[in-house]
């Protein structure tokens, strides 16, 4: 049995040798997240990546996550422990064929979720993440056409909510959020009739239509805190289940199942590529570590920033 205390000391020696610091998203494990400095959602950690007092950061995520922190942050290291870690709705974007897609569609405005390549990024108008996708797109003049890019569901509900007939949807889904079974979360309401339903808007409509309550990573963790119901069916990548046990220990939190019968819940399997070991070896050798051609990056940057601008 690995000893995650040995590991979690040898990352915390490493941290004051190199003054580094680790920023770890929900859906990593409870582990990685227990190494944390600081633990958030995709807007929390593209802000604090801002504002860490350090000179390295390790990225404990995914790539484009790690990408974005470079971004923000040129004058730093930024490293990441497992550079294989993608994002199956990233790499349904590539950014040689999203630019040809912008082209068919002049005039309009690009709106990107940051769950994108940094190539993307510098190809979009204003980023935006599920806590603040409807703010972004409500900033935008209603008679200025838009493209979405590249979460089909996600952009399918801002639509919705906006009622933007004039919204060009590029098709990329998440593989964790496209797999969520309706059957099985609503077999799971039947055994836990007074539980809330929980959903995050990268899923399809129909799981959304059966929600209590709709919202990013940070907001279904805020909702249930203020929720007086006592039980949650959480409809997202599971990893966000260590955090929610950990603020609300007497809550009980129930992860929703894929489609697959084999399956108790819907793991994002690149985020559970970051383990301990690898942000050790990582830090010891100070690799790999992102970087990002200078144009290429100002331009990311400038969607970035157009984004932390709105209130």
């Amino acid at each position: 049995m690995v000893d995650n205390s040995r590991l979690i000391e040898r990352i915390a020696e490493l941290k004051r040798e190199r003054n580094a610091v680790i920023l770890a998203h929900y859906y990593t494990t409870p582990e990685v997240q227990a190494a944390a400095d600081f633990l958030g959602d995709s807007l929390a950690l593209s802000i604090k990546a801002q504002s860490v007092d350090a000179d390295v950061i390790l990225f404990a995520g995914v790539h484009f996550m790690a990408e974005t922190a470079k971004v923000l942050c040129p004058d730093k290291r930024v490293l990441i422990p497992c550079p294989e870690a993608g994002c199956s709705l990233a790499e349904s974007c590539s950014a040689a064929d999203f630019a040809e897609f912008k082209k068919r569609y002049p005039g309009h405005t690009v709106v990107s979720y940051v769950n994108t390549s940094v190539g993307v990024k510098a190809l979009t108008d204003v980023c935006c993440t599920s806590s603040n996708a409807l703010k972004v797109v409500e900033s935008i003049p209603a008679d200025r056409p838009v493209i979405f890019a590249p979460d089909r569901n996600l952009g399918s509900y801002i639509q919705r909510l906006t009622g933007r007939e004039n919204m060009v949807l590029w098709d990329g889904a998440c593989h964790v959020h496209e797999e969520f079974s309706l059957e099985r979360i609503l077999d799971l309401k039947r055994e836990h009739p007074e539980a809330r339903i929980v959903v995050h808007p990268e899923c399809k409509a129909y799981i959304v239509e059966a929600a209590d309550f709709v919202g990013s990573t940070a907001a279904i963790l805020d909702y249930c805190g203020e929720s007086e119901a006592r039980e949650f069916i959480v409809v997202t990548e599971p990893g966000i289940l260590a955090e929610m046990r950990r603020r609300y220990p007497g809550k009980v939190f129930i992860p929703a199942p894929a489609s697959d019968s084999t399956c108790a819940c819907n793991d994002c399997r690149y985020m559970k590529m970051v383990t301990l070991e690898n942000i050790v070896s990582t830090l010891e050798n100070m690799s790999p570590e992102i970087e990002i051609e200078e144009s290429v990056r100002r331009a990311a940057e400038r969607s970035i920033l157009n984004m932390i601008a709105i209130k």
